[in-house]
């Protein structure tokens, strides 16, 4: 068992799990019951997105300064209690359960998932690929 991080709308891996959608704000346009059957997840768990200000920081992060004005924002954010203890009980699943976490950006170096990556693995997560 393991926690994958993944492009939300992508296709699912074979035993991927259940796929935890880790965004601020559902698809657009796609109809809620499609959300799973789409690709999209099938849990939407906003606590671990960033909040609106720190993710218009990744956002328009263009320098390597930004970045990490964003990083460390981001990181503030996931040290709060609930996101901590969110981030906890991933970790600890991820050593019972297949399980997958994501967002919608193209590429993962410049998404709030690379982080959550290392915070998942800071924690003992058992983190495949």
């Amino acid at each position: 068992m393991s926690i994958r991080i993944v492009r939300l709308g992508s296709e699912r891996a074979a035993g991927e799990g259940l796929r935890i959608g880790t965004v601020r704000r559902p698809p657009r346009g796609v109809p809620k019951a499609e959300f799973a059957s789409q690709n999209w997840y099938d849990v939407w768990y906003p606590n671990l997105a960033p909040s609106a200000e720190t993710m218009k920081l990744g956002q328009d992060a263009e320098t390597p300064a930004q970045w990490n004005a964003f990083t460390r924002a981001y990181k503030r954010e996931m040290a709060e209690p609930d996101a901590s203890r969110s981030l906890d009980l991933l970790a600890a699943l991820s050593h019972q359960s297949a399980l997958a976490v994501g967002c919608y950006c193209e590429h993962e170096a410049r998404c709030h998932r690379s982080l959550l990556r290392g915070l998942l693995a800071e924690r003992g997560a058992a983190i495949e690929g």
